[in-house]
């Protein structure tokens, strides 16, 4: 049974994510990982006490979700839905009115290859998507992704059965960029690849951050993978 959302709902909702302290933690967690309420007082800049409160409401009203482990709880993104109205909102804002900031190294770092949630996004997202396309494994629309017999069996070669991976959720679907504003591929079959290319070690987390470090032999890997072209960093 779903619930009708009032107006009175999404405004509480709304004035939750509104908070700069409770929209930071919300960011820090759009890297997919569950994290402590100390790395997460951090992302906020905020004193643990203060830290406590945010999250207890946030869990109260199920944008977060608490895991225990021992004598510590880690905090995550409820679900798919919180990750995709959080990537929504980042959009929004990455559009809104310029103000001058300096772009440093982890921006670069963030907009070349990042955690989207649990799938990839930036240029390298971007690349790989395009090439899926381009070899005739993926047809994308505005929303959602097919994934052809060509796919299924180029997937194989990494180790991704695409019949197996059968959840609530959509075996494929677009998620607008906010960096590039374009496309990339979400649903299963991007959290899929996403765990492939780490398992793999051709991507590795940052620590504290949603970017992803491309190693030298992740990079010549992917390239030959999904034949990437020479210029693909430059993905715009």
């Amino acid at each position: 049974m779903v619930n009708i959302a009032s107006g009175n709902t999404i405004a509480e909702v709304a004035s939750l994510i509104g908070d700069a302290a409770r929209a930071n933690m919300l960011a820090a967690l759009m890297g997919g990982q569950a994290l402590t309420a100390g790395e997460l007082a951090r992302h906020a800049g905020v004193t643990p006490q203060t830290t406590s409160g945010h999250l207890a409401r946030m869990t109260e009203a199920r944008l977060l979700a608490v895991e225990k482990q021992g004598r510590h709880r880690y905090y995550r993104l409820a679900s798919a839905e919180v990750a995709q109205a959080i990537h929504a909102l980042m959009a929004v804002a990455s559009g809104g009115p310029k103000r001058h900031r300096p772009v440093g190294p982890k921006d670069e770092a963030l907009r070349l290859a990042r955690t989207c949630y649990d799938h990839m996004a930036g240029r390298l997202a971007l690349a790989v998507a395009d090439a899926l396309v381009r070899d005739g494994h993926l047809v994308l629309s505005d929303e959602a992704g097919f994934v052809t017999e060509s796919g299924r069996g180029f997937f194989g070669t990494l180790g991704i059965d695409v019949a197996s991976l059968r959840a609530r959720r959509p075996l494929c679907r677009t998620c607008l960029d906010w960096s590039e504003r374009r496309p990339h591929i979400a649903g299963q079959l991007g959290a899929a690849l996403l765990d492939r290319v780490l398992e793999r070690g051709w991507l590795t987390r940052a620590p504290e951050s949603r970017a992803l470090h491309l190693t030298r032999a992740g990079e010549s890997s992917l390239v030959a993978a999904f034949r990437l072209p020479p210029d693909w960093r430059g993905t715009t």
